[in-house]
């Protein structure tokens, strides 16, 4: 007798880059697996330098899972559908158009990575994913954090949305109500999410009714 077949695994790739605002990718990865998605995790060198120093946190290749459990706060036993892929390896799955994902999340976006995901210049692994993202026509979201942006890096993000990436800047809404860090960063996340049509309840959505962040006690139910 035949065995079923399995249901091709087809993950959202996250591309966690150098700039700051790591709390951006951690809120978007908890919510993707809350959702019940599968994650592939790229961060790049210089995001292990920032991750810790804003969190304190050493994500290194061969404790990945232990140091993103802590990283994310919950279990290494609820990491079971997360893959990671260093980002020195060019011979990764998601190198290769023929690998099974949905799309792709830079969260946070640093100008570097703009630039080169925009030029095509395949740098580290996160920049060569970006482009087979695009190139096989799949959704990608560079949420890009810097502040002040220079006219080169804007040039880059208009050529990124003519090839039909969603640019998302790091800028939280206050009209959901938020007043801690927390809450902010997760309305980043959360559009983050919005752009690829993944459920989420990270924020309160606009019902067109000014007040509704008080009404509401602030934060969704």
């Amino acid at each position: 007798m035949e065995k079923p077949e399995q249901p091709v695994r087809r993950p959202w790739i996250v591309g966690v880059s150098g700039a700051s605002g790591t709390p951006y990718a951690a809120s978007v990865i908890r919510a993707l697996l809350a959702a019940g998605e599968s994650v592939d995790l790229v961060v790049s060198r210089a995001a292990r330098l920032t991750i810790l120093d804003e969190t304190g946190i050493a994500f290194r290749d061969a404790h990945w899972r232990a140091d993103l459990a802590l990283w994310l706060g919950t279990a290494a036993d609820d990491l079971e559908d997360v893959r990671y892929w260093p980002a020195g390896d060019f011979a990764a799955g998601p190198s290769s158009g023929s690998y099974p994902a949905k799309g792709m999340l830079v969260v946070p976006a640093t100008t570097g990575a703009v630039a080169g995901i925009a030029l095509g210049l395949s740098k580290d692994l996160l920049q060569r994913v970006a482009s087979v993202t695009l190139k096989e026509r799949r959704p990608l979201v560079v949420c890009v954090r810097e502040a002040p942006l220079n006219g080169v890096t804007l040039k880059h993000l208009v050529e990124l949305d003519a090839q039909g990436a969603v640019v998302l800047p790091a800028s939280p809404g206050f009209y959901a109500g938020g007043s801690t860090v927390r809450e902010l960063v997760d309305f980043v996340a959360g559009r983050v999410l919005d752009a690829v049509g993944v459920p989420h309840t990270l924020y309160r959505r606009w019902e067109g009714e000014l007040g509704g962040a008080a009404r509401a006690g602030e934060r969704p139910a």
